[in-house]
């Protein structure tokens, strides 16, 4: 496997920094990765090394306000913002591969931004992986935080909330907690602004499941107590030609559980079964 770390200066000058992996023979197909809430695309290393083994290239840029990229921590000025950090993380691979990328991968965060992506922007891909996406919380807002948020949206867009995030839920292989816990480049909040903007447009994506024109892969574990599985599997349901798999008894990272080679393995032969 090759690992190189790359950067991209965005529209709005701000610099992207990313990591991109590559098997060392020519790649098969090339995954776009777009990370999690308040984390990185550094902590996709073992999914790297899975995919390359499979012949996959895998690139992902940390977006606005996470990992080694600038920017108010857990903040993006708008969420349409945030949506064109995928298209140019796509323009980019694309410009460095010489052909544009097949799929995009969405974890959590990403699932939401992905599956957004897919409906709004209808980009030209041989299909998506989503993993554990955001549609709505575990755990419902209080209504004095969603109160705030509202009152800094505009007064003051980056305010910092608390994430919400549940270190023990994020997966049952304790090595991932400690080291999610020791990792300088991960955050525990989320803008007031992008607050909002992510809530809303997790339901958005709920009621439009029509809107999906690619293949899709949806992965989920069961017992994920940071987002909603059961709002996940019911969008699932109504997504025409989905492929949906849930994971008994899993937590939020299903590619970090104790059995996340199980994981990769359903990824890897849906991936090969979309390539043609």
């Amino acid at each position: 496997m090759i690992h190189q770390e790359i950067s991209l200066k965005v529209s709005d000058g701000i610099e992207l920094i990313g990591n991109r992996w590559l098997p060392d023979e020519k790649a098969r197909a090339s995954i776009c990765l777009i990370h999690g809430l308040g984390e990185h695309t550094g902590r996709y290393q073992w999914v790297a090394e899975y995919l390359t083994a499979h012949g996959y290239a895998l690139t992902g840029y940390d977006l606005h306000g996470h990992g080694k990229t600038q920017g108010p921590r857990g903040h993006f000025p708008s969420y349409e913002r945030a949506l064109d950090d995928i298209q140019d993380s796509l323009d980019s691979i694309e410009k460095m591969d010489g052909k544009p990328a097949d799929f995009i991968y969405g974890h959590s965060m990403g699932g939401n931004l992905g599956l957004n992506f897919l409906m709004r922007r209808q980009p030209h891909l041989k299909g998506a992986v989503i993993t554990s996406p955001g549609l709505e919380p575990y755990n419902k807002a209080p209504a004095w935080k969603l109160s705030l948020g509202k009152i800094m949206y505009t007064l003051a867009p980056t305010f910092a909330l608390a994430n919400g995030l549940e270190l023990p839920y994020l997966s049952r292989d304790l090595k991932v907690i400690e080291a999610y816990k020791n990792d300088p480049l991960v955050h525990g909040v989320i803008s007031a602004r992008f607050a909002l903007d992510f809530l809303t447009a997790g339901e958005w994506a709920f009621q439009h499941p029509e809107l999906v024109k690619v293949p899709l892969l949806i992965q989920v574990g069961t017992e994920d107590h940071l987002i909603s599985y059961s709002k996940v599997k019911e969008f699932a349901q109504k997504v025409p030609g989905v492929t949906y798999r849930e994971w008994q008894g899993f937590y939020h990272e299903t590619h970090n559980e104790p059995e996340k080679e199980q994981v990769l393995q359903v990824m890897v032969n849906w991936l090969d079964s979309h390539l043609a």
